[in-house]
């Protein structure tokens, strides 16, 4: 049993490497940034940590990049809310009050397009 989890563990992480190299450097970016921001992500009412959330906005983008065309469409349309229930996902990070996932990585991506030359 120990052998299949590394084994499956292993086949995931060469994945995310792999797909990583598919994805937009700016959406690339915003996955990183919730993924290392050791904020707490709020989806459909139940808490993840900061990597959990990055590993799941990862998996929605890789089945819907099609909706996705920009960095924009991407908060908009797969980072902001469920596709399912439609409620809408937060952040919270320490010290700080909930906000809206769509707010928080908008912030992130104007930080992100003013350091660019």
């Amino acid at each position: 049993m120990k052998k299949l989890a590394l084994i499956l563990l292993l086949g995931l992480v060469s994945h995310s490497t792999s797909a990583a190299d598919d994805i937009p450097e700016e959406i690339n970016y915003l996955l990183q940034a919730i993924g290392s921001s050791e904020c707490t992500f709020i989806r459909n009412g139940e808490r993840h940590d900061s990597e959990a959330a990055e590993d799941h906005l990862r998996m929605k983008y890789s089945k819907a990049r099609r909706f996705a065309p920009s960095s924009e469409k991407f908060i908009e349309r797969l980072a902001s809310k469920s596709y399912l229930s439609k409620k809408p996902y937060f952040i919270e990070c320490a010290g700080e009050e909930k906000v809206p996932s769509g707010d928080w990585l908008m912030a992130r991506l104007e930080e992100y397009r003013a350091k660019s030359p």
